[in-house]
């Protein structure tokens, strides 16, 4: 009785490494698209009341809670009942990363041509009732929580995938593991970023000398904030193309054997690139045929 007892202990702790280890890797198979995920809720995070910041940031948070909430059981469904949807599902995630991925790329060479009429809330409070910002800020969290959902499908099934073929309670912690670090750890880092301008303005109306540190430093936050933004959005966009390309590259063989020699990182960087840029250019097609019909 005892040494059964001992065994069962023996095969819950070998379990629970496997789960830990297999957490890791799952962590860093995601890890590239979070850059695209901090990238894009902090920008629109941004451009409420400081007031007002942190209960928009917490409804996006809880937004992406509910998000994951329900892709998590249809995902652990597909895997329980029907494994071999996994690879194609996430094949085709792959696809839309890469063609986000690329479109961005597109549009940094070919911008369009278009007027800037967003106006951010904090230029227009004087002029707006409090039910208009009400219905900007839902807008806003609207658009954010969207996002979240199609990004989440894919950190889960990215994560999915990683453990494939193992046991369903493994599964199930992992993958539940990676969503919570990834929603925490974005939404926790996108309330610091949102708060930066707005330390960066207190200081600056604190100081009485321009010349001060506080002032300096003030104003070192403020024209950090936007650098911050764009540089995660970058580094986003570069992630969403080794991310997919390493979809493609691990999950079909015949671009898995091809140019063996080549470093896997530059090789999952073109294959990515090309695949979105394919895409792109069959949207642009689509889009353009569409509007001489």
């Amino acid at each position: 009785m005892a040494s059964g007892f001992f065994a069962l202990l023996d095969d819950i702790a070998i379990l629970l490494d496997d789960v830990g280890v297999m957490s890791k890797i799952a962590t860093k198979k995601t890890a590239g698209i979070l850059g695209d995920d901090l990238a894009v809720n902090a920008e629109k995070a941004t451009g409420f009341v400081a007031s007002r910041e942190i209960p928009v940031l917490w409804a996006i948070t809880k937004g992406s809670f509910i998000n994951k909430l329900i892709i998590l059981p249809i995902a652990f469904l597909l895997s329980a009942f029907l494994p071999w949807t996994i690879i194609p599902i996430l094949v085709l995630g792959g696809i839309y990363l890469a063609y986000e991925g690329a479109e961005k790329i597109y549009h940094f060479f070919f911008p369009h041509k278009h007027l800037k009429t967003e106006v951010e809330i904090k230029t227009v409070i004087e002029k707006i009732n409090e039910k208009e910002i009400l219905n900007q800020e839902k807008k806003k969290i609207k658009s954010a929580i969207v996002t979240d959902f199609i990004l989440s499908i894919e950190i889960v099934i990215i994560a999915l995938g990683t453990v494939v073929g193992k046991p369903i309670f493994t599964q199930i912690m992992v993958v539940s593991i990676v969503a919570i670090i990834a929603t925490i750890g974005v939404y926790g880092i996108v309330a610091l970023i949102v708060r930066m301008d707005d330390i960066g303005y207190r200081l600056i109306k604190r100081s009485k000398n321009k010349e001060s540190f506080s002032n300096k430093t003030g104003l070192f936050l403020v024209k950090l904030l936007p650098k911050i933004i764009r540089f995660l959005s970058v580094v986003g966009t570069i992630a969403l193309i080794l991310v997919s390309g390493g979809i493609f590259v691990h999950h079909i063989d015949y671009l898995h054997y091809i140019l063996p020699n080549l470093l896997s990182i530059i090789k999952e960087f073109i294959v990515g690139l090309i695949v979105g840029l394919i895409v792109v250019f069959i949207v642009q097609t689509y889009t353009k045929v569409r509007k001489l019909i």
